[in-house]
């Protein structure tokens, strides 16, 4: 740990005004304890800043070693009481004969120092007494400090971890389904297998080279989405129809990557799995109020279902949603006359 004065410019500046302040009450304490004010006074009250400031500002060097060691705190206790009256003994000899250097012979000191003596001593301590505390409360913060960056970096380490782990349930669950496809295709109909092959290919690409969390744009999201649409097309043909109706100002916001695609497969694994109709997945985005609304919808067949989903992707979404933005995001979910609604609710951070 570096010395907490010396290395901030405004403690520094502190520390003097400080030392400011407590020699004007010494002087006032010496005036008290002499009877008359002298012209020694202010001298003696310069020096003395200057010598007690430099050895408090060196004393830190030693209260971080006594504090470093792994000895007891009656060991501690007497190191800083040995290095106390060390402090107060060198201050008082030092204060005393520098001023007898710079004051000329025929001068009252000596008297102004026998009154004041008891004084110097007793205020040597208490300034002692602050120094050490002071140093204690530095040395607190700065543990506090180094506490609060550590549990920082695990809660984001952690955080981190657990949006990679979620992220990783998406992709193979396409993967296997969109496999499964291909390999039923290369049967029945090859150039669709040949295209699947391929858009397939174009949307793993962009999902694999997004390999941190750093948050994508709309814009880029939805261009990836529409890949993964085309896939679904081809595996349903006439069966999968899409609409958007988003508004431009909305394509820069920013979102957790791939935040979107699992409420698309369940659209499609609720809508187009289960009904024999034609199933409509309409997108639409708004911007309001510095948020971004973002509302899937899609019909399906109201006829009660054996296939009942986990609801994987919608904890799923929920859980990276709260990761990413905490409480200032939500995802809403509503049925209604055969139509399923997923409406999210993000800041629109550009």
């Amino acid at each position: 740990m570096k010395h907490p004065v010396l290395s901030n410019r405004v403690r520094f500046i502190v520390w003097w005004l400080v030392w400011l302040f407590i020699t004007a009450g010494q002087l006032m304490l010496y005036y008290y304890s002499y009877g008359s004010f002298t012209t020694t006074a202010i001298p003696d009250g310069i020096i003395s800043l200057v010598i007690y400031s430099g050895l408090g500002l060196s004393l830190w060097y030693p209260f971080r070693y006594f504090n470093a060691q792994s000895s007891r705190n009656i060991s501690v206790i007497a190191n800083l009481v040995l290095s106390g009256a060390i402090s107060v003994t060198l201050w008082v000899l030092i204060n005393k004969y520098f001023v007898l250097a710079i004051l000329p012979k025929d001068n009252n000191y000596q008297a102004y120092w026998d009154a004041t003596f008891p004084y110097r001593v007793g205020t040597g301590v208490f300034i002692y007494g602050l120094i050490v505390l002071a140093y204690y409360l530095f040395v607190s913060l700065h543990n506090l400090s180094e506490k609060n960056a550590k549990e920082a970096r695990l809660e984001s380490l952690v955080k981190e971890t657990e949006l990679k782990m979620l992220r990783s349930q998406i992709n193979p669950h396409f993967l296997f389904n969109s496999l499964n496809s291909i390999s039923s295709l290369t049967i029945t109909n090859p150039e669709k297998a040949r295209e699947m092959v391929i858009k397939l290919s174009e949307f793993m690409r962009y999902a694999l080279s997004k390999k941190d969390e750093q948050p994508v744009s709309l814009r880029s999201e939805l261009e990836n989405l529409r890949l993964y649409l085309e896939v679904e097309k081809v595996r349903f043909g006439d069966r999968l129809f899409t609409e958007e109706n988003i508004e431009e100002k909305c394509l820069e916001a920013k979102m957790p990557v791939m935040i979107l695609q699992p409420l698309y497969e369940n659209a499609i694994k609720h809508g187009v799995y289960e009904s024999t109709e034609c199933v409509s997945i309409k997108t639409n985005v708004s911007c309001n109020n510095g948020y971004l609304e973002i509302t899937i919808s899609n019909n399906y067949d109201p006829a009660p279902s054996s296939a009942k989903g986990t609801g994987t992707g919608l904890i799923n979404v929920s859980r990276r949603l709260d990761l990413f933005f905490g409480n200032r995001a939500s995802i809403r979910t509503i049925k209604d006359n055969g139509i399923y609604t997923v409406s999210l609710f993000i800041p629109a951070e550009v």
